[in-house]
């Protein structure tokens, strides 16, 4: 424990390889669906109260926890050097100035990764937080050691102990073993098993260096069944799982390889394990909705953004402790702020309306795309997010042009060209696909990536080819 590790070679640990290399090697840049620029105007947005955010409780350390908490994946970003050398850095007095704000309307949650933001999110983190008293904010961070690199004990130590030094804390609140699934047993056993970190944890835990122990699920429904079936072992204090009106029914339908949020939910409450909620936007494609549905909310609450009836949606359970949103922009923050400063549940009636949004959602035969990053960077320079965000949303659009017959064939056709080229440089198009297939065990969502690459490849060329 007394050999340091430079900023370097920890991104060096994130290479090529791990499971979640995306999120360390990404950036925090937002996308059209991170960011969730969605379908509302905000620009007549009113302050949100400062008093009334919702609170749960901790059933086993009785604190408060705020409702909305903020997660520290998507931070903001500044542009640096010339046209030919330029570089994304976090804008840190951006990001001081989200996690004041939040601060001052009640936010205590914030969720990082050593593996966010190309590995700086938990510095910017420790620096946003660290003039506040400690007792005022709880953190949570994750042992995110994908690479085979950092499997064994003393790297697995050494990246917790580099936590608490990027935070500026002596002790973590909520300490998560990251993205266990992926992988499958094998996996688990490799990174938390085998090399006794998991016990580790535990004993740290005793030692009150973390206050709350638990586990984010991504994949095989083998892994979360077992870390539940050792809970009386284990003692899990809370555990993070994807939960949106989409994936309650529909999950494991949209990919055979997913499990759906209901059953993921019901086996955390008949243990009686807080439940810490991820993609409540799921991804964002929930805040960027066909017109219809637009409409259709709109009609019921014309006040209310799309984004709030999702968010309304994920913290309404009993045993939700809090709901993530990575907010880069501030006027997200202050909408979930405002949805809950204080939270008004989803009523039974509201619940079916969702229910059935979801079921139409789900025939559309989107991408399930999260726009997460895991997969890249693709070693081929393929932009895999982007170009299923540019289907998904020509999809649910109703602009994707599949139908020759439509009237508006020929104009759906060229702006779908258009848009892909400009939201994607033609170099890292879906051609330049090989089909290595070192994206797809990363994919939370368990995509066949390289399958879907050749088929809009192959949509793409008939289109063009259509255009000579």
């Amino acid at each position: 424990m007394k050999k340091k590790i430079s900023r370097r070679d920890f991104l060096r640990m994130f290479g090529a390889g791990s499971v979640a290399t995306a999120a360390a090697v990404a950036g925090c840049k937002p996308s059209a669906t991170g960011g969730y620029k969605g379908s509302d105007d905000y620009s007549r947005q009113v302050e949100p109260p400062k008093d009334r955010m919702t609170y749960r409780e901790n059933p086993k350390t009785r604190e408060k926890v705020s409702l909305l908490g903020y997660g520290m994946m998507r931070l903001p970003t500044i542009k640096s050097g010339d046209d030919k050398n330029q570089k994304e850095t976090i804008d840190q007095d951006n990001v001081n100035r989200l996690v004041d704000y939040a601060m001052e309307h009640g936010v205590n949650y914030f969720d990082t990764s050593p593996a966010y933001c190309m590995g700086e999110s938990e510095a910017s983190t420790g620096i946003a937080l660290h003039k506040y008293p400690r007792e005022s904010y709880y953190v949570a961070t994750k042992l995110s050691n994908f690479n085979p690199a950092t499997w064994s004990f003393e790297e697995s130590v050494r990246m917790y102990h580099n936590s608490m030094k990027y935070l500026q804390v002596d002790y973590i609140d909520y300490y998560l073993l990251h993205a266990i699934g992926g992988g499958g047993m094998e996996n688990l056993h490799n990174r938390y098993l085998d090399n006794g970190m998991l016990d580790y944890l535990v004993k740290e835990r005793e030692a009150g260096r973390i206050r709350n122990l638990g586990f984010s699920y991504h994949g095989d429904i083998a892994v979360f069944d077992y870390l539940l079936s050792e809970h009386d072992k284990y003692h899990w204090d809370f555990v993070q799982i994807e939960l949106n009106y989409l994936d309650w029914d529909y999950a494991d339908e949209i990919n055979p390889d997913n499990t759906d949020a209901r059953y993921l939910y019901d086996e955390l409450q008949k243990r009686g394990i807080p439940a810490v909620i991820m993609e409540p936007l799921l991804g964002g494609r929930l805040a960027n909705v066909p017109q219809y549905v637009v409409n259709e909310m709109k009609q019921r609450d014309p006040e209310k953004s799309v984004a709030s009836w999702a968010f309304r949606y994920a913290g309404s359970p009993e045993g939700v402790l809090t709901v993530l949103s990575g907010m880069t922009y501030m006027e997200h923050l202050k909408d979930n702020l405002m949805t809950y400063s204080p939270l008004n549940p989803v009523s039974e009636e509201e619940k079916e309306f969702l229910y059935k949004i979801a079921a139409e959602l789900f025939g559309m035969e989107t991408i399930p795309c999260n726009d997460c990053k895991y997969c890249m960077p693709c070693p081929y320079g393929i932009n895999i997010p982007a170009i299923f965000v540019h289907y998904n949303k020509c999809k649910n659009e109703g602009t994707l042009p599949v139908n020759d017959k439509d009237s508006n064939y020929a104009r759906y056709r060229r702006e779908y060209l258009i848009g892909l080229d400009r939201s994607v440089p033609k170099l890292r198009q879906a051609s330049h696909c090989i089909g290595c297939g070192q994206c797809e065990p990363h994919c939370p969502q368990n995509i066949r990536i390289s399958r879907e690459l050749h088929r809009i490849d192959e949509f793409v060329e008939k289109l063009k080819q259509e255009m000579e």
